[in-house]
């Protein structure tokens, strides 16, 4: 499957930007452009439960079916930005 993103799960290869970016402009190789800009989070303050919902919303909004969306976002608490 390849790399995703460690806050929301989303495979980097789908990311249109390939990855967020570094404080110094560099592609992250460990976030996405949806969560990570210039070396820091975009929703700093998120727990995991905001960023699922979140997710699930963004996935819905882009017809993604309720329960596919929600098996998506069941994944992570797992991820890196969660676990550490």
């Amino acid at each position: 499957m390849g790399a995703k993103c460690q806050s929301c799960g989303m495979p980097l290869n789908k990311d249109p930007s390939k990855g967020g970016t570094e404080a110094d402009g560099s592609i992250s190789q460990t976030y996405c452009s949806f969560c990570y800009r210039d070396g820091a989070f975009i929703h700093p303050d998120f727990t995991v439960a905001e960023m699922q919902e979140h997710c699930l919303v963004q996935l819905r909004e882009r017809g993604m079916p309720a329960i596919m969306a929600w098996v998506f976002t069941r994944g992570i608490p797992k991820l890196g930005r969660w676990t550490a």
